[in-house]
């Protein structure tokens, strides 16, 4: 069984019915650690040496966050620009993650179809998630393809309930099965 960390960053999480959803759905589950970088550090005040301990016992990271302007709220980006070292993470001896699994769950309100070269955001969520991608590659990490619960502005609770309970079997299937079989990116 393996243990996953679910770093979450949201600024605003109890307005969001969404983010709530999808954290109530994985919060009990054995092996699956959340911490709420916004209640962790209120100041933006990163404990570096307390986060990259908190990354040596897990196997796959998430990073859950609503898309904020395209990319991921300012307290997620600067623990990924603090904890995430040379020397550490990537570099001459940054070998800390090497061969763990990550990937971006978020929320957006606009829907999956809005994101394309014909919808009104120009680029794919894939082309957006670039920056995590290569944030991975460089770290020797395995990144895999995103959770999106997309359209959260218009979504029906049937649809929310239905979205976390997938959130929730995802986390569940990388947590249990013997080999994770989805696609990711790694160097050679």
């Amino acid at each position: 069984m393996r243990k996953i960390l679910v770093l979450f960053a949201h600024p605003k999480y109890e307005h969001s019915d969404a983010n709530q959803a999808l954290i109530h759905a994985i919060q009990d589950l054995e092996n699956v650690q959340i911490r709420d970088l916004y209640e962790l550090y209120p100041d933006f005040n990163i404990n570096i040496q307390a986060e990259q301990e908190a990354l040596f016992e897990y196997e796959v990271i998430i990073w859950q966050h609503p898309f904020y302007w395209y990319s991921c709220p300012p307290l997620l980006k600067q623990w990924i620009d603090l904890v995430l070292e040379y020397g550490w993470a990537y570099g001459t001896g940054g070998i800390f993650l090497k061969n763990k699994y990550i990937f971006n769950a978020f929320t957006s309100g606009g829907s999956r179809g809005i994101y394309s070269e014909q919808g009104k955001n120009r680029f794919t969520i894939e082309e957006f998630l670039r920056p995590f991608e290569q944030t991975a590659y460089l770290c020797n990490m395995r990144y895999l393809p995103p959770f999106h619960l997309g359209g959260t502005h218009r979504i029906t609770e049937t649809e929310l309930s239905e979205k976390a309970e997938e959130y929730k079997n995802l986390v569940l299937s990388l947590r249990d099965s013997d080999q994770i079989t989805l696609p990711y990116i790694q160097k050679a």
